[in-house]
């Protein structure tokens, strides 16, 4: 038997100092976390004038005052001001339901005869606001009244951090998706380890390191396949399966690589969200994604997965209207790839970036903080955005509006 080789001592320690720099910055991160958001802190999503409320509801301003008015229970307030937090959006919907007559539907849920819309947002480069955008729009068709479920796929967590869990404190073994998806007995269904948040019509599946383990055991669990196994690339729709009467839509916040996990979000997927950052690196990094991810769809589908999706867009991100080289970038790729590319841009903004930097999104931070101008210029890029991916999943659905 041949003998271990001592390390180094110049190689111990380097990885000495990489585990020492490791630990310090989980505990300052922890630190951090722990002064934004203590234990007994909530995460809340901000309230809403009667203008916006009025507009998520889709009804006049006049019309919801008078909803309001014909309630037992006051208006609520905030400072003095008329305001409206989204339990109080999710109640009214079901009022409007109840009272409505003809085709118009304020709870737009699925009907029996329409499928599960699975959305997986993907990019193989970081940095292309892929996590941000998943956040933002399972938010959106939350406020607007769909049923949504968001999946963080990424073992980094960055989305269960967004939604204020911290990964390596708050999601314990076997409470992510790979709990769902793993090959031994100790698997369990998806129903366990979805959760709650703070928004009416939202849950998170969440994410940490964990799902990481699911690219180490595919590998042999290919080798050693038992019997009627799963394969795969079709666990992540066998387990939705389990959930899919709960849900209109599901959000997958896939991680950014072409790994295991991603081949399965992307076989689950009813529809694929690529974001692109229009810079010329990350245009040539998204090529290369494509030419691999179709080559290993290719190989996969003789293994028996099947991808036929509903759509397949291209997500312009963090785009900078006044910046010359992006208006050229984005002017190419439209002429390569026409109308898969989404009409509506999602535009760089301080108050999204200023938001994320408190683990916020737009709909939760603060508008004070920002001037009216550059809050509204966010909001309705995200809006504009989000409304163009629901009008694609009802266009799915059959649905002519």
């Amino acid at each position: 038997m041949a003998q271990k080789q001592p390390i180094p001592a110049q190689q111990e320690e380097l990885m000495t100092l990489i585990q020492r720099q490791g630990t310090r910055l989980r505990s300052e991160l922890q630190a951090h976390h722990m002064s934004m958001f203590p234990p007994d802190a909530q995460k809340t999503i901000r309230n809403f004038a009667p203008a916006e409320a009025a507009q998520l509801l889709g009804i006049a301003e006049g019309y919801l005052r008078q909803i309001v008015s014909e309630r037992e229970q006051p208006a609520p307030t905030k400072g003095g001001r008329r305001s409206y937090s989204v339990e109080d959006i999710a109640e009214l919907r079901k009022v409007l339901e109840q009272g409505a007559r003809g085709a118009r539907r304020y709870l737009p849920h699925r009907r029996e005869q329409e499928k599960l819309q699975v959305i997986s947002v993907m990019n193989f480069k970081g940095g292309s606001a892929k996590t941000t955008t998943s956040a933002h729009l399972a938010q959106w068709l939350a406020l607007h009244g769909y049923r949504t479920l968001v999946i963080d796929l990424d073992p980094q967590a960055s989305l269960s951090t967004l939604f204020g869990l911290q990964p390596e404190l708050d999601v314990g073994a076997n409470e992510t998706l790979y709990g769902a998806i793993r090959y031994d007995d100790q698997r369990r269904s998806i129903t366990q380890v979805v959760r709650e948040t703070y928004m009416p019509g939202l849950h998170i599946v969440p994410g940490n390191i964990e799902l990481q383990e699911f690219e180490f055991d595919t590998p042999r669990a290919l080798i050693n396949k038992a019997p009627g196994e799963t394969m795969f690339f079709a666990r992540i729709g066998e387990a939705l399966s389990e959930a899919q009467g709960h849900y209109d839509v599901v959000i997958i916040d896939c991680p950014p690589q072409l790994g295991y996990l991603t081949l399965s979000a992307l076989t689950a997927a009813t529809a694929v969200l690529i974001t692109i950052h229009p810079q010329k690196l990350d245009v040539m990094s998204m090529s290369q994604f494509l030419q691999m991810t179709g080559d290993l769809l290719a190989t996969v589908a003789k293994a028996g997965a099947q991808t036929n999706y509903d759509w397949m867009k291209y997500l312009i991100t963090r785009f900078e209207p006044g910046d010359g080289p992006q208006n050229q970038m984005v002017a190419f790729l439209r002429s390569i790839l026409g109308e898969s590319v989404l009409v509506h841009p999602m535009l760089k903004s301080t108050a999204i970036s200023d938001a994320g930097l408190t683990n916020q999104t737009i709909f939760e931070v603060d508008r004070r903080q920002f001037t009216k101008s550059t809050y509204d210029r966010a909001l309705e890029s995200v809006n504009n955005v989000s409304a163009e991916i629901e009008t694609l999943m009802k266009g799915a659905w059959g649905r002519a509006s």
